[in-house]
């Protein structure tokens, strides 16, 4: 290591110690031939105290520093004094008097100061992200994101799920939003489809035997963006064979019950209220109400269930699939799909927080006659069902199990964890309003040559 300590780790019971620190220049006050330096890493902050007589032929190098330079430091760690303790800091009794000083990397001038309370426009700190993310703020989300993951995995695999993968390069199955596409070199004129989610890979996990399954999940939808909406996002996605709703009520109750004690240090209050889609958006308007004021649990949580199965779409005068074509009939409800499919409820459920809808799931249909009523209902013919889902559809000839599964969105709970108004601020590298990004131009321009290698040509405005 090229350091002893970080800069959030000395405290006075370290005064006398020699230290070496490594870090950013914060800010820099030059008091005559005093200069001071706040020199921060991921950890925190540390004053460093430059006094000529002390550092000798290095005292130069320490004029030229500006803020942002990278610097390694060396001195001897010292109370400071009467009067200029900072009780905010935990470094705040010590002061670190500098024996030498090496710059790492000089820095130009950044387009904003590296601080929290900073006042410039999305696309600056997005175009400068590297910079944003050194701001301990953001750092902090950052932090708050690992310690999620840390939960997930330990609580799944404790119930006997097994993380698998599934393919980012899959076949175009629309599923409400519109796929981003990726050309085939090698099949021109084909296409692959970054998936929207791995609904299709997991149901066939199901039928694989893996019973249990999960993932940490890219997904990527090419659709308006909002405060809470990416291109690209991340959801924790799961499948179970052989379950009913309850089961997975109970499952992911326990796993919010999980996530909440380490995270903010709270028990949540088990088993979470249920509201009936029919029921909230009769009383609400909505079926993603806010109970907050209602309930009075900072953080109210409520399953919505009951679904309608269809929703009728005027422009093409017939139904389609509320939640996906895959999701199954209330058992109560199978006789309504001949006389009155729009009485029908599905078996799916969103799980709502504070008036967002963080996550939602269903139970499969794993029954191929039902599954090809569906099919018909919503306007699919066999051939066209072959065509986007076949290899689904032959997977289920061979025993597919009765499963159900649930997903919900990491970067939107994170966002309502932290308190944060946007998702774009608790994900590394986001895209904005028009889903690009200022950092690396992205979308952008390829090579002419780029483009003939997949067959395709650009069609001029």
């Amino acid at each position: 290591m090229l350091r002893t300590h970080t800069c959030g780790e000395l405290t006075k019971a370290d005064v006398g110690r020699e230290t070496v620190l490594c870090g950013w220049v914060a800010v820099r006050r030059d008091h005559g031939k005093l200069i001071f330096l706040d020199l921060r890493d991921r950890d925190g902050l540390t004053q460093v105290t430059i006094i000529p007589r002390d550092l000798g032929d290095d005292y130069q190098k320490a004029k030229e520093v500006r803020s942002e330079f990278v610097l390694k430091v060396t001195g001897i760690v010292n109370p400071r004094p009467a009067g200029t303790v900072n009780a905010n800091l935990p470094t705040g009794e010590i002061e670190v008097l500098a024996k030498k000083i090496e710059i790492l990397n000089p820095s130009l001038t950044p387009p904003f100061e590296v601080r929290d309370d900073l006042d410039v426009t999305e696309d600056m700190r997005l175009k400068y992200r590297y910079l944003d993310l050194r701001r301990p703020g953001m750092f902090r989300n950052f932090v708050l994101r690992h310690r999620m993951y840390q939960v997930i995995r330990p609580f799944l695999n404790g119930k006997g799920f097994i993380e698998c993968e599934t393919p980012i390069l899959t076949k175009s199955t629309p599923e409400g939003a519109r796929d981003y596409l990726v050309p085939s070199r090698l099949n021109p004129g084909e296409f692959y489809a970054l998936p929207q989610s791995p609904q299709l890979f997991k149901q066939i996990l199901m039928v694989s035997g893996i019973e249990r399954y999960y993932q940490i999940a890219k997904c990527f939808r090419d659709e308006d963006l909002r405060a809470d909406r990416q291109p690209e996002f991340t959801q924790l996605d799961l499948e179970m064979s052989f379950v009913t709703e309850e089961d997975i009520y109970e499952l992911f109750e326990g796993l919010m019950c999980a996530i909440f004690r380490e995270l903010k240090g709270m028990e949540l209050k088990v088993p979470f209220a249920r509201m009936t889609y029919a029921d909230a958006t009769a009383k609400y308007g909505s079926d993603k109400p806010d109970m907050r004021k209602e309930w009075n649990t900072d953080f109210a949580f409520v399953w919505i269930t009951d679904f309608p199965m269809f929703k009728w779409n005027e422009e093409e005068k017939r139904w389609d699939s509320e939640h996906h074509p895959f999701t199954n009939v209330h058992n109560d409800d199978i006789g309504l799909l001949d006389s009155a499919p729009d009485k029908a409820r599905s078996r799916s459920y969103d799980l709502v927080l504070n008036g967002t809808e963080i996550g939602s799931g269903s139970i499969r249909i794993h029954d191929q006659a039902l599954q090809q009523k569906i099919f018909e209902l919503i306007g699919i013919s066999a051939e066209e069902a072959q065509k986007r889902f076949g290899f689904l559809l032959e997977a289920f000839q061979y025993g597919a199990p009765p499963h159900g599964g649930f997903a919900f969105g990491i970067d939107r709970l994170l966002t309502i964890i932290a308190g944060l108004e946007s998702i774009r601020e608790v994900i590394a590298f986001p895209k904005n309003a028009k889903a690009a990004c200022p950092m690396t131009n992205a979308p952008s321009e390829v090579d002419p040559r780029q483009l003939a290698e997949v067959g395709i040509s650009i069609r001029k405005k």
